[in-house]
């Protein structure tokens, strides 16, 4: 089974952006759908948003609706997740998800402990 493999995360500005990246190094989840979640030490790991096996239907956090662009490139095999308008709330460690397109209300409802397949996550650091 492949693995997933995050990148991009780094020290912002808040008001900057950032593009993260989740390579899936064998192309092994093509037909999942795809997601991103982020955890503090103080929280639990949250949704942030999701996409649909083909790329043609997206989920949001109402946290990050109309700043977080998720998109997918299965010919790449990887999925971005563009961060524009960061804030300091959303320092985190980002981490890259699949699950099989029928699973994809557990990744959208935030149930992260029913999601089996994560990559190993990337610091992102929004500072004030």
């Amino acid at each position: 089974q492949g693995q997933l493999v995050e990148s991009g995360g780094r020290l912002v500005q808040a008001g900057g952006s950032l593009r993260l990246s989740c390579a899936d190094s064998e192309g092994t989840f093509t037909t999942y759908a795809m997601g991103w979640f982020r955890q503090t030490p103080e929280k639990e790991r949250d949704f942030v948003a999701a996409i649909s096996w083909s790329g043609g239907s997206t989920w949001y956090a109402d946290s990050v609706k109309g700043r977080f662009a998720l998109s997918r490139d299965n010919a790449k095999n990887k999925v971005y997740l563009q961060m524009n308008d960061l804030k300091p709330g959303d320092t985190a460690v980002y981490y890259c998800a699949a699950a099989p397109q029928s699973r994809l209300a557990t990744m959208i409802a935030s149930r992260w402990r029913d999601i089996d397949v994560w990559g190993k996550g990337t610091l992102v650091t929004v500072s004030s």
